[in-house]
Order: structure tokens, then C-alpha cells, then sequence
């Protein structure tokens, strides 16, 4: 069915010039919120928009909120969340559909939520998925390339991103009898450590607030910093201190202590304070499929991840390389990978393949998400990749297209204290080929061929 659709998709935006495209997504925008009673209108909604860490920080500023005593509902592309009832996003869609959006929209109003917090999209603001929508809070977690085949171009990208952030202070007040006397600010949060962050700040808002894990020698204009120090990595997480407070969160990775960041700064803009912050953090559960960690009998050490984007992998890599290897006796990483094929991003798949090259002991290089195009042309792109970087490294990879038993190969070459990474697949639980969409975990697949060791 997921297959079918893309296919659909990818002929009529073929054959239907660009401008029809466009005023029949605004029409089904604007008539899914007007059938839906404008629901946005009744909450304070916080946008999540971002390259990366889009995902964790909504949840994040989700549970601080939460902890303070709020009623909270959140849509991400890992879960929909509203009071208590968590449940997988069925949508297969970063930013849902507008009529899909609109509904979850309006069931968390029926509900009494205060607040809810959505995670933004370029794709979805291209095709106006946020008309209708009356932010209150926009956070801006980072920008690197990604969508360029999409969207035409990295600025084309930047400004769709751009679209809401501009549209925040032309956009009317709202006043809640639980809240106070006062209409709810607008207000913009944006990590200042992003060379991109002054174009998200320059826009109108009542308050704007700037996070960082670096000296920050000069601030945009009326721009509030929150700088975090003492930061540091450690085999089951991080810590940090902020303002005299210190922080614990039970995740891996610098790119979590952005989005920790992130979402701390949001929480103080809306006049939570820093202890309800610590608290909840504290407590926070591993994100499925985002740095998760596979036991095992067998010694491995076994990771899976979502990593997709060569920022993202990077990421993932770098933070393993810090937090991971301090572990006594801890040899090699070992690393399985892929890249999506149709309208995907066709730039980064060379890109890939030398961050894995740069980063992993030994690589295996499989499936993701083919689509309509011949997975071994994916494979070999990214291939090409490796070997320019591998030119200079001499590391080891191999190509095994089923995506199982790479996963098997990878683990049967592993000795006692060696990582085990996946990306690609973390949270997904479907994979798309030539042939048609298949249920795919990648943990229980792990898990699987852990068994058979």
C-alpha cells in the first residue's frame, strides 16, 4: 500500500504542473481546518522544525511540560501523544497529512490539552500542512542538507523552513483562562550554536531565546541566551550544568544535549522552571530506535538507530566514538548502512559511504528503502563513496543487498567488546522495495540474528 502510493505520487507530480500541485494542496489545507473548527485556535501550539532532532526534542519538551502539570498532546513521527494514551504514528508521515492533522488536532482539543507540539516539516510546510495552525512557540533545532532534490535547492529548503517562523508574529494572540490575564506570546527558540540560527531569530516575536554550548561573543538583537556548561559524555548518557543546575539525561550523544537544550529553553520561555526540567529529564525513557541499545549474552555491544542524513550519521558516529569507547577493552565499530531510493536524496548516498569510512572499523553496506529504483545502483553509489575516503584509511566493507544478512554478517564478524551499529531503520516498521512495502523491525531482526550466534 505504501509502495503503491509513492509510485501514485511520483507520476502525478510527473504529469500535473507544479502550480496545480500546489493551490490543491493549499485547498485541502485550509478545508481540513475549516471542517475541523480551526482546533489549533483553543491551545498553545509549540512547532519542532529542524533537520535533525526534531523527534526527541518534542517529546522532551512534551515530558517537561507534562511534569509541571499541564495537559499535553504531541504528533511526532514516532508517536502521537495526547494526556496519558500514547500510540505509534500510523500516518508513515514525519508532519501528518492536513485532514489527519486537523482530526488529532481536534481530538486533543475535545480533550482539554493545554499545549501541543508538533513536529514541522519543509516537505510539509511546502505543501501547507501548517495552514490553519496558529503557533505560539517555534523552535529551530539545526539545518544541514537534506530534501535538495525536493525542494530544488539547501535555500529553497532553508526557506521553506523559514515560511512559519516569518508567518509567527503576524499571527494573532490567544487568550487562555488557565493560563493568565495576559495573551500567550509569541516566542522563538533556536540553537545559536547552527550558523543558520540568526535567519530563524530575525523574525518578529515578543520573546526570542538562544541556547548554546559555546561562548557566544555576540547575540541577535533582543535574543535571551541559555549557555550550558561542563558538559559531558558518559557510557549511559550526559550531563551538563545550566545556570547552577545540573542536568542528567539517560541519552547518548552531544546532538541529545542540543535537544535537551532545545527544550529546556522552551520550557523556561513558558515560565517553567529549571528543577521541573531536571526532573523530568532525569526520567527520560530511551526514544525506540534512536540510540537504542540491543542486549545480548554474546558480549556485543549493539546499537540501532534512525540515522539517515550524513549530518545525523555523524552525529550518531561521533557520539559512539566518545561516550561508547570509553568502555574498557571496547575494540572496533562495526557498522551497518544504507540510503533510501526514489525521490530520496541521491546527493548524500557518496557522502555516506566516506562519513562510514571516516568513522566505522568495518562496514556493511545494504538495503534501506529501494523503492522503484535498482537497489545495487543505491549500493554502489554509496560504495563509490567509501572507497574515495577508503583511499586514504584502508578500512574493510562489504555489500550485501538483503538487508538480514548483512545484519547476521555484521554480527558473525564481531568479537567479544566490538560495536555494532545499524542506522538507517531504527523507528521504522515497514521496508520498501522494488516488489512492495514489508514489515520490518529492525531490533527484533537484531534480536533474531543475535539468537542464531
Amino acid at each position: 500500500m505504501h509502495f503503491d502510493l509513492f509510485i501514485m505520487k511520483s507520476l502525478l507530480h510527473k504529469i500535473i504542473p507544479r502550480p496545480v500541485i500546489n493551490i490543491y494542496h493549499f485547498l485541502m489545507a485550509f478545508l481540513a481546518a475549516f471542517y475541523y473548527g480551526f482546533p489549533a485556535n483553543k491551545m498553545v501550539v509549540i512547532g519542532v522544525t529542524g533537520t535533525t532532532g526534531k523527534s526527541t526534542t518534542v517529546k522532551m519538551i512534551g515530558e517537561i511540560l507534562e511534569e509541571s502539570g499541564a495537559r499535553i498532546g504531541w504528533l511526532s513521527s514516532l508517536s502521537i501523544k495526547v494526556l496519558d494514551k500514547e500510540r505509534i504514528n500510523p500516518y508513515h508521515m514525519t508532519m501528518l497529512g492536513p485532514r489527519a492533522l486537523q482530526k488529532e488536532l481536534q481530538d486533543m482539543k475535545k480533550k482539554g490539552i493545554h499545549y501541543a507540539i508538533i513536529e514541522v516539516t519543509s516537505e510539509g510546510i511546502k505543501q501547507h500542512r501548517h495552514l490553519g495552525i496558529n503557533f505560539d512557540v517555534l523552535v529551530f533545532t539545526n539545518l544541514a542538507p537534506e530534501h535538495i532534490e525536493s525542494h530544488g535547492s539547501f535555500e529553497n529548503y532553508k526557506n521553506a523552513k523559514l515560511t512559519v517562523f516569518r508567518e509567527l508574529g503576524r499571527s494573532k494572540k490567544k487568550n487562555f483562562a488557565w493560563l493568565d490575564k495576559n495573551p500567550q506570546p509569541k516566542i522563538i527558540v533556536a540553537n545559536l550554536d547552527n550558523e543558520h540560527a540568526e535567519d530563524f531569530l530575525k523574525n518578529k516575536a515578543d520573546r526570542k531565546y538562544g541556547f548554546s554550548l559555546e561562548t557566544i561573543e555576540a547575540l541577535p538583537e533582543k535574543t535571551k541566551l541559555l549557555r550550558a556548561e561542563s558538559f559531558r559524555m558518559k557510557e549511559n548518557g550526559s550531563s551538563f550544568v545550566l545556570d547552577s543546575t545540573h542536568f542528567d539525561i539517560p541519552l547518548l550523544g552531544e546532538f541529545n544535549i542540543y535537544n535537551a537544550l532545545a527544550a529546556i529553553t522552551t520550557a523556561r520561555a513558558l515560565k517553567i522552571d529549571f528543577l521541573t526540567a531536571k526532573h523530568a529529564l532525569a526520567k527520560i525513557k530511551i526514544v525506540a530506535g534512536r540510540m537504542e541499545k540491543v542486549d545480548n549474552d554474546k558480549g556485543l555491544n549493539v546499537i540501532v538507530d534512525l540515522a539517515h542524513t550524513p549530518d545525523s550519521l555523524k552525529q550518531v558516529y561521533e557520539a559512539l566514538r566518545k561516550s561508547y569507547f570509553l568502555v574498557p577493552g571496547l575494540k572496533n565499530m562495526i557498522c551497518v548502512f544504507g540510503s533510501a531510493g526514489g525521490i530520496r536524496d541521491k546527493w548524500k548516498r557518496p557522502v555516506l559511504g566516506e562519513i562510514a569510512a571516516e568513522y566505522c572499523d568495518k562496514a556493511f553496506i545494504t538495503n534501506e528503502d529501494p523503492y522503484d529504483e535498482d537497489p545495487q545502483k543505491i549500493i554502489k553509489e554509496i560504495a563509490e563513496g567509501f572507497k574515495k575516503k577508503d583511499k586514504e584509511l584502508g578500512k574493510d566493507f562489504a555489500i550485501i543487498e538483503d538487508r538480514r544478512e548483512a545484519i547476521r554478517a555484521a554480527l558473525s564478524s564481531a568479537k567479544k567488546g566490538d560495536l555494532v551499529i545499524l542506522t538507517g531503520k531504527g523507528t521504522e516498521a515497514t521496508m520498501v522495495l522494488n516488489e512492495g512495502s514489508m514489515p520490518w523491525n529492525e531490533r527484533k531482526v537484531t534480536e533474531e540474528e543475535i539468537g542464531k550466534l
